[in-house]
């Protein structure tokens, strides 16, 4: 730092910078305050100096008897400052009008020097000062008068430092420079008869403090053992030592405007600049020597007119001089709260609440606490979902269609539930029939209504027919029957049909076929629906021909309804659902919207969901939550229909299913029903889109160290699942992190995702170097919770026949070891010891019954983290034990 300017009028005992009129008139730097040692007090323009300007000085006041050692601003009003000198004497000078001080009062008997004074930092008319004798005295300025007086009852304590709290008005320090009690005494001024704590660190006499006041849990402090320290008044913890040389600092000091950054000037004539955020000196160091080398090549001592060489200065490998930070962050860069979302809808928040200060209470240490809280976003959406999971469970599939069709406002939607809920009942294909509009009893009785037929009018009394057409009508038959009469008699069944085709006898041309047996009677049939042409004809034929495909494929899609009770009707179970998703697709890909969607009913009682999902997604806004849970609702009640009346794989899943299961997987995970969405995955891995990335993520998303801290410690499974992967320490250490999302393991599903991630986290695992690690012992007191749980597990494997068992309670018995862990570190509650310790009651007694209630509760009452690591391995113990009868 290059120097702006300089002077000297005096020799000075203190100098402090005051904000006084920095942003009036031409002082735009403040002032300048310097205590001389004749007993003036001058002031200062900061402005002028760096100008060259030879009047420099604002004003003078010689009013004090002896030097003037301490000075400080009020930071209230800034025209007003403290000085103290000799002889007790004290003075408030005010800037505005400085010719006259004012004193706070009488001054204190016995008259001695006053080495420090401080305005205090939340009370503006408190004033505090000190001497070396030790004693300190604090000043109501409205009073004119010492309201309080503190002492050091060793009468060791020489007051070079006084600061005040900056956030506690009844708190300040004291520091002592006597090397025989090198202590800063924290005093709280409710309780002066002692200290409220002493501060140690120092070896020798301290010279200056300094208090942040951005934290107050950082003091500065400097002294004759040439350290530099910042420390925690209030635990009293050194939290930073700056690197200094074997020359004293005798001032400190706290930048106003940086509050990581500080000066301390030291008896070698320099001011150091540091930082409490760390960093490196050696490039200062570096500059230094540079500095020399060069000074010592522009000298010229022989005279000779040849400056000598620059200076080869021996390369010294010195270490790196590397400043730590501070062993806490500062206030200054800590949030006061944070938020921060994480998987499953989880909510994570923090507050650093301001803690309140106790008088006369050793302050501990503030404990900060991390909420997690659920987010839920979507209510109507997880109502809804946990209505369909209460419908599953229950298999109350007809109630909750029929609710459905309470609910639905719209005629379609009613129309999908009901074919949805048809499905769960008897004769399904006669109600979809009753559903399209047709009913048999309805059939039955219009063709019981009298005059219904109209034909029959042609032969009633008085028709229209004449009688002379009556007779030849009756020739002409007896002609043809005598002919059909030869045929039949003859056994020529053929030609006796051709005869009664050709004069139209239709009926008998059918029976006659008949018997002639089936390759006649199917070509009468065809020649029949030849030569008859009709609206009808065409159903009659495929009626007789059992030709469904023909009439879907090409009847007109505005009778869809008609096409679709035909196929209900006659086609067979085989070809049923082939006929239907025919159908579906002529209406899907049809132009007009009102049919796209009734494809839906068509893949309805087909009972094909991915062909259902399609046309849904086509025809609905399939983006919402609420419009994916319509879909999924739908989806699921026909899932269950087809598993119950089809030979499905029920964990069969298209691609675009998989996409809309994994969809609205995420969205059930988003809003904390962890469990619900894992449900709604399927079975194969590869079909996952974005639900087990998230899983996956959040277990690798740690560092390994903590990756390998659940593989080890959280590996067993409480249920006794089969672990069939290439590692298996691997596979179950995952097993247990996803077992905290809740995940569905036993059907296998996840076996095959983590085939790629085992060789690699194996190869990490085997790399890790190998120590010898020495263990603590167990406490005696303890320790028969580890012969308990031991003797167990050998019983159980002694009467275990099981090669599956033996292997759960091995495995069991090498992980029980993170409890003894605990045990040995006395990390766990008493809650947990004290339930242990019923647990092992119980065993003695071989009530494993017992043992399991004792379990559950302590489970239930304790940290999930305290205890996740060996609570299941002792109920899979509990469990065999019971079952083995040992």
């Amino acid at each position: 730092m290059a120097v702006a300017g300089g002077c000297l009028s005096c020799r000075y005992h203190k100098l402090i910078w005051g904000p006084h009129s920095m942003t009036a008139g031409e002082r735009v730097s403040g002032v300048l305050i310097a205590g001389g040692e004749n007993g003036n007090v001058i002031l200062y323009d900061p402005a002028k100096i760096i100008a060259g300007d030879t009047e420099v000085i604002i004003a003078q006041k010689d009013k004090h008897t002896g030097p003037v050692r301490a000075l400080d601003v009020n930071m209230f009003q800034t025209n007003l400052v403290a000085s103290g000198a000799n002889e007790s004497e004290i003075y408030i000078w005010d800037l505005n009008n400085f010719a006259t001080p004012m004193t706070p009062g009488v001054k204190t008997q016995p008259l001695e020097d006053i080495s420090c004074i401080a305005w205090n930092r939340q009370v503006q008319h408190i004033l505090a000062s000190a001497s070396p004798s030790g004693r300190a005295t604090v000043w109501d300025l409205r009073k004119n008068e010492p309201i309080i007086k503190v002492s050091d009852h060793n009468n060791r304590m020489h007051c070079s430092g006084l600061a005040w709290h900056p956030d506690v008005a009844t708190q300040m320090v004291l520091a002592s420079e006597d090397d025989r009690l090198p202590v800063i005494q924290m005093w709280d001024l409710r309780f002066a008869s002692s200290p409220l704590r002493v501060l140690e660190s120092h070896t020798r006499g301290i010279l200056a403090i300094a208090w942040s006041m951005a934290d107050s849990e950082l003091l500065l402090s400097c002294g004759k053992d040439a350290k530099i320290l910042c420390s925690n008044p209030n635990t009293g913890e050194v939290l930073y030592e700056l690197p200094t040389n074997t020359q004293w600092c005798f001032d400190i000091q706290w930048c106003p405007r940086n509050p990581a950054v500080l000066s301390a000037a030291s008896f070698d004539g320099r001011i150091s600049v540091y930082s409490i955020m760390g960093g490196s000196t050696d490039g200062l160091r570096q500059k230094q020597v540079d500095q020399l080398s060069s000074s010592f090549g522009n000298l010229d001592p022989f005279g000779t007119g040849q400056p000598l060489p620059p200076l080869q200065l021996p390369h010294q490998t010195a270490p790196q001089s590397v400043v730590l930070p501070l062993k806490k962050p500062p206030k200054w860069i800590r949030r006061p709260v944070g938020a921060s979302f994480s998987f499953g809808g989880k909510l994570v928040t923090f507050e650093n609440a301001k803690p309140q200060q106790q008088p006369g209470i050793e302050q501990q240490q503030q404990r900060h606490h991390v909420y997690v809280s659920q987010v839920v976003t979507e209510k109507e959406f997880l109502a809804r979902s946990n209505q369909l999971q209460e419908a599953v469970q229950s298999e109350g599939f007809i109630s909750y269609c029929q609710k459905k069709i309470d609910m639905a406002q719209a005629d379609f939607e009613k129309n999908v539930w009901a074919f949805l809920k048809v499905n769960f009942e008897e004769d399904s294909r006669a109600k979809y029939l009753e559903l399209l509009g047709y009913r048999k009893d309805d059939l039955r009785n219009k063709v019981n209504v009298p005059g219904s037929w109209a034909c029959v009018k042609c032969f009633a009394a008085g028709g229209c027919i004449c009688q002379r057409t009556i007779d030849v009508i009756i020739y002409m038959w007896d002609y043809v029957d005598g002919l059909i009469t030869q045929a039949l008699l003859t056994g020529n069944f053929e030609s006796a049909v051709d005869l009664c085709l050709h004069d139209n006898r239709m009926a008998d041309a059918i029976i006659l076929a008949i018997a002639g047996g089936q390759d006649l009677l199917s070509r009468t049939q065809e020649k029949y629906f030849v030569k008859m042409q009709s609206k009808i004809t065409r159903l009659i034929t495929a009626v007789v021909t059992k030709n469904w495909k023909e009439i879907v494929q090409s009847c007109d899609l505005q009778n869809w309804r008609e096409a679709l009770a035909a196929v209900l009707t006659y086609a067979r179970p085989d070809e049923f659902a082939a006929l239907c998703d025919l159908l579906g697709n002529r209406l899907e890909s049809e132009g007009d919207s009102l049919l796209q969607t009734q494809a839906c009913l068509c893949y309805i009682c087909a009972g094909n969901v991915e062909k259902l999902v399609a046309c849904w997604t086509k025809a609905q806004d399939g983006n919402s939550p609420l419009s994916l849970q319509d879909l999924i609702e739908k989806v699921v009640i026909l899932r269950k229909a087809v598993q119950l009346t089809q030979a499905v794989d029920p964990n069969a899943v298209g691609a675009l299913l998989a996409e809309k299961m994994s969809q609205y997987a995420n969205l059930l995970a988003a809003q904390g029903s962890i469990a619900a969405a894992l449900t709604f995955l399927p079975a194969s891995t590869n079909q996952v889109c974005g639900l087990w990335a998230s899983c996956f993520f959040a277990f690798f998303h740690f560092p390994l160290s903590h990756q390998l801290v659940l593989i080890g410690r959280l590996a067993w499974d409480p249920v006794g699942w089969e672990i069939c992967c290439t590692s298996e320490v691997l596979c179950r250490g995952l097993s247990a992190g996803f077992v905290q999302l809740g995940l569905g393991k036993k059907d296998g599903w996840w076996q095959s995702g983590l085939g790629s991630l085992t060789c690699s986290v194996s190869q990490h695992v085997q790399a890790l170097p190998t120590e010898k690690i020495t263990k603590k012992p167990i406490p005696e007191e303890h320790l028969i919770l580890k012969t308990t749980f031991e003797a167990l597990i050998q019983r159980c494997l002694l009467s275990a026949s099981d090669p599956v068992t033996k292997r759960k309670l091995d495995d069991a018995n090498k992980r029980l070891e993170c409890l003894y862990d605990k045990l040995r570190e006395q990390t766990l509650s008493p809650t947990i010891i004290s339930g242990l310790h019923n647990m092992v009651k119980s065993i003695e007694t071989r009530n494993y019954v017992e043992g399991l209630n004792i379990h559950t509760h302590i489970v239930s009452t304790s940290n999930f983290s305290e205890t996740s690591a060996f609570m299941p391995v002792l109920k899979v113990v509990l469990t065999q034990a019971n079952k083995l009868g040992v």
